[in-house]
Formats: C-alpha cells, sequence, structure tokens
C-alpha cells in the first residue's frame, strides 16, 4: 500500500487502519503491527502526518458511544508510533446509523453539550500525546460549517490542542456552488490561524467525486490556502488508477494559482 501511495507520487498519506481491514480506533491493532505500518511507510519515502480517529462523538447510545471513547483516547497514546502530528476526529451526529447524515438532533443544545463533554476527554489525551486533534466541519454533523467550527474554538480557547481539517467541498453543495467565494472566503477568515490540515475532492451531483471533476474552483481554492501558513492537503474520492492524475492536476492548478 505505501509502495502504491509512493508510485502515484505522493510524499505524505493520511492514515486510517482500515485501510488493513483493522478497526479505526485501532483496539485490534497490536504495538507490533503499529511498527510494522511506519516502517512500511518510511521504507516507501511516504510520510504520515495525520490519523483517523473517527468515531460518532454524539451517538445515541450512550454506552457505544463511552466505549469508543475510551477506545479513542488508547488509539491517541499509540499513534505517535506512527509519527503523526494530528489525529482527526468526526463531531458527530444523532443519526445511530451513519456517523456522516444529518440529524434533527444535531443542533440540540444536548447534542452540542455531548461533543463538549467527549472532546474535554479527547483533548487531555492529545495534551499528554503532545497530538492536535483535528476537527473537520462537515454537512452531516454538529459542527456543521465554519461559523460553527469557530464557535468551537472560541469556547476551547487558543491553547487547546486542536485544529481544523478544511474541505472546501464540505463547505458547499451543488446548489451553492455559484457562492463558492463568499462561503470559502468565510470560512478561511474564520479558521485560517487554526488550519492544520486540507482535504481535496470535488462537488458534483451525486455527492462528491475526485478534485477537478466537479464544480469547485481549485484556482481559487489554492488562492485562498496560499495565506495560510503550509499544511498537508489530502486527496480523497479517488480511485487508485486515477490518483496520479488527480495529484498532477492539482499540482497545475497550485502552480497556476499562485501566479494570479
Amino acid at each position: 500500500m505505501a509502495d502504491a501511495v509512493a508510485d502515484a507520487g505522493y510524499a505524505l498519506a493520511h492514515w486510517n487502519f482500515a485501510a488493513i481491514g483493522r478497526s479505526t480506533l485501532a483496539a485490534d491493532v497490536t504495538d507490533a503491527e503499529f511498527r510494522e505500518v511506519a516502517a512500511a511507510f518510511r521504507r516507501a519515502g511516504v510520510g504520515i502526518p495525520s490519523a483517523s480517529a473517527t468515531f460518532n462523538l454524539i451517538h445515541p447510545d450512550e454506552d457505544l458511544r463511552r466505549a469508543q471513547l475510551a477506545e479513542a483516547v488508547e488509539l491517541i497514546g499509540r499513534i505517535g508510533m506512527l509519527g503523526v502530528e494530528v489525529v482527526t476526529l468526526c463531531t458527530g451526529t444523532r443519526d445511530a446509523g451513519n456517523m456522516w447524515r444529518a440529524h434533527p438532533g444535531n443542533t440540540a443544545p444536548d447534542a452540542w453539550r455531548d461533543l463538549r463533554a467527549g472532546l474535554d476527554v479527547l483533548l487531555e489525551a492529545a495534551a499528554e500525546a503532545g497530538l492536535l486533534l483535528g476537527v473537520e466541519p462537515e454537512a452531516g454533523n454538529v459542527v456543521v460549517d465554519a461559523p460553527a467550527a469557530a464557535r468551537l474554538l472560541g469556547e476551547l480557547g487558543d491553547g487547546a490542542p486542536i485544529g481544523i481539517v478544511l474541505d472546501p467541498a464540505n463547505l458547499l453543495t451543488p446548489a451553492t456552488l455559484p457562492q463558492q467565494e463568499r462561503i470559502l472566503t468565510e470560512a478561511v477568515e474564520l479558521l485560517g490561524p487554526r488550519v492544520v490540515g486540507a482535504q481535496a475532492k470535488d462537488v458534483v451531483a451525486e455527492g462528491y467525486s475526485a478534485a477537478g471533476a466537479g464544480g469547485m474552483d481549485y484556482d481559487r481554492v489554492f488562492r485562498l490556502l496560499a495565506g495560510l501558513d503550509p499544511v498537508p492537503l489530502v486527496v480523497q474520492d479517488v480511485t487508485e488508477p486515477d490518483a496520479a492524475r488527480v495529484r498532477e492536476d492539482l499540482l497545475h492548478r497550485h502552480a497556476a494559482a499562485l501566479v494570479r
């Protein structure tokens, strides 16, 4: 797997243990297997800047939520073996079946309360491990957009070990693509200093696709990102055969954006 990433031209890769058929929270992964993953990527010359600890932070089943929170704390304590700096989260939904699907209960005060309670535990674990948590605004989650993410950061304070993973496509729909300049500019203005990673995919009628296949204005995206400190850009929703082409396209768009 690491060799395939390198062969496609990528220098970095986000990690999720689901990629090798294990649980994302790695309760079924031994320390030796952590070291094997790290060694494979090191041999391939590919860095791992971030890893996933995604689970439904506000799942309506409190017992499941509590158990997965404990697994996430354990993972944060071990994930340093991969050399990562950021552990990514899902801020959750009241939908019991899909942690990325919206639910009317996500806007209720108790949803925010449960999010904060879980985050307090994870923030303590991240501080002890010397890592940052990465929260990604998602249309189906409690942190639904840039203003919600800014609210969270404001409540937690500047010293909290948490930042934002910015995926511009998550902030848009096919209907709002004509407004992307305003929406994305607002997001960067609100969140820019706390952005610790970015993602690249595109918006299409069916949902999402590989970057460049939809209506995202990546010239604009790269101009906005150029005003921030450099962060890893993770390509999403791309097939392995198409990964090299998408990388080259994004590099071309990035270079063109910077000279305008």
